[in-house]
């Protein structure tokens, strides 16, 4: 699932190369993804692009001077960006992977594509992202938040800290694969107590938040966005890396799985070389 650093990146793609130009076309093919109806897809012909940015893990393409195109790529939605499109046709319901297309006035556009039968992403056309629901619940930007603020929201959330650290309504942007990363280089296990965690723990913590997406960020901006997963991937120290060794300690990754996600810690570094059982109810390491 993309997180705030791809997103971030995709933003400044667009920045890049759509800002300025008019769309000349909003089309839809998949009209369970556009979840608004008011303003119509319509409503966009005709109107520059004048900026893009993100909330949390949503992406916000600004149009005209009341108009924004609000995306969740869920888990497996993408941007695909065109120079140019192989057919002047209009997309058909159900083109496949693609969801929505914008075609700007030089002939190029971007596609909203997704993967697999599991249909999640999530497009909304409106006036204000605040009506947005998703949107209006998300916590303070991740890399945005100051320290005391950081510590006030882990602590006034009581739960297993990778769970809140994921929580968009805590902290809005990171999602299960840089929870990971950030767990790793504070050194803690994913399933420690928030209500047990010393100041000194949350501060290593707010560190490790701050260091794993800054890089991350700093790595993604500037990527084209076919380029963005493969950065990603490559970028990781932990995560999607079962069985590999720890670049830090050089033990083992190990993973735990659930119904529908994992997690990959290292046992050396986060939980005192105690292997976390691989059950969705097993005991908790602190």
């Amino acid at each position: 699932m993309p997180e705030l650093p791809e997103v971030e990146a995709l933003a400044a793609y667009l920045r890049e190369r759509a800002v300025g130009h008019t769309v000349e076309r909003f089309e839809v093919s998949s009209f369970s993804a556009l979840k608004t109806f008011d303003p119509a897809p319509s409503a966009a012909a005709g109107q520059k692009i004048t900026t893009a940015g993100r909330h949390g893990k949503f992406l916000d393409v600004s149009i005209g001077t009341d108009l924004h195109l609000v995306v969740h790529l869920a888990r497996a939605g993408w941007l695909h960006y065109r120079d140019s499109f192989k057919s002047p046709a209009p997309l058909k319901p159900g083109s496949g992977p693609i969801a929505l297309r914008v075609r700007l006035d030089d002939g190029s556009g971007f596609d909203l594509t997704e993967a697999g039968t599991q249909k999640s992403l999530a497009a909304y056309l409106v006036r204000d992202p605040a009506e947005v629901p998703g949107v209006a619940r998300l916590g303070p930007d991740a890399l945005a938040v100051s320290r005391d603020e950081f510590v006030e929201r882990i602590r006034g959330r009581n739960g297993q800290i990778k769970g809140v650290l994921t929580d968009q309504e805590v902290l809005a942007g990171i999602g299960n694969a840089y929870s990971d990363e950030i767990l790793h280089v504070a050194k803690m296990s994913p399933f420690a107590l928030t209500g047990k965690l010393s100041d000194e723990q949350l501060t290593t913590l707010y560190e490790a938040t701050r260091q794993v997406e800054t890089d991350a960020v700093t790595r993604s901006v500037g990527q084209k966005a076919a380029e963005l997963k493969g950065e990603k991937r490559a970028g990781m120290r932990v995560h999607a890396r079962t069985g590999l060794p720890c670049p830090v300690c050089g033990d083992k990754i190990r993973e735990v799985s659930f119904a529908d996600k994992s997690l990959q810690y290292c046992a050396t570094c986060q939980t005192g070389g105690k292997p976390l059982a691989d059950r969705r109810l097993s005991k908790l390491i602190r």
